[in-house]
């Protein structure tokens, strides 16, 4: 019987085997060790926002924000323009709207009033399913159910054609 040899390759490294794992395994460590080592993203989040200033008494002429825990977002509720427009600014279409976009756009616009709206297509291009989101003081008192049936109203002709859509609305 011959003796035992190193078959390893010259050209490369000598190591002491060491056992492996299945990729699968691996990758599932990686993201556990990953994931403790970093707060959750929801925590850092709400932090972040929560950083609503709070005056501290005048030291030496200046004084800082405190940031506090949260327990309610600080962000503004009133209704804000597209396209960062002036409040007495008409609504307009962005110009990288494709025709059949700017077509639901121009349709929501003169009966809904809306201060933002959106319109996209999302089938592709083939203008089957379009994502609308709409906010307009036309919506103020009415359920989700209700405005959304006020959206259909208005598009029914189109929605007849299409596959589907996705809508998001809300008063202001």
């Amino acid at each position: 019987m011959p003796p035992l040899t190193n078959t390893y390759p010259k050209h490369l490294p000598q190591t002491s085997p060491v056992p492996t794992m299945a990729p699968s395994r691996a990758a599932a460590l990686v993201r556990i060790t990953s994931a403790l080592a970093q707060p959750p993203v929801h925590t850092a989040f709400r932090m972040l926002l929560s950083t609503c200033t709070r005056q501290t008494p005048r030291l030496h002429g200046v004084s800082a924000p405190i940031p506090r825990p949260a327990r309610h977002l600080c962000l503004p509720t009133m209704c804000t323009r597209a396209y960062s427009q002036p409040a007495g600014a008409a609504l307009e279409p962005p110009d990288y709207l494709n025709e059949a976009e700017l077509q639901v756009f121009n349709k929501i616009k003169a009966k809904l009033e809306p201060v933002r709206l959106e319109v996209q297509d999302i089938s592709g291009g083939c203008g089957s399913m379009y994502a609308l989101d709409i906010e307009s003081p036309k919506f103020k008192g009415l359920s989700v159910i209700k405005q959304h049936k006020m959206v259909n109203e208005v598009l029914k002709d189109e929605i007849s054609g299409w596959h589907g859509v996705q809508l998001r609305t809300k008063a202001c």
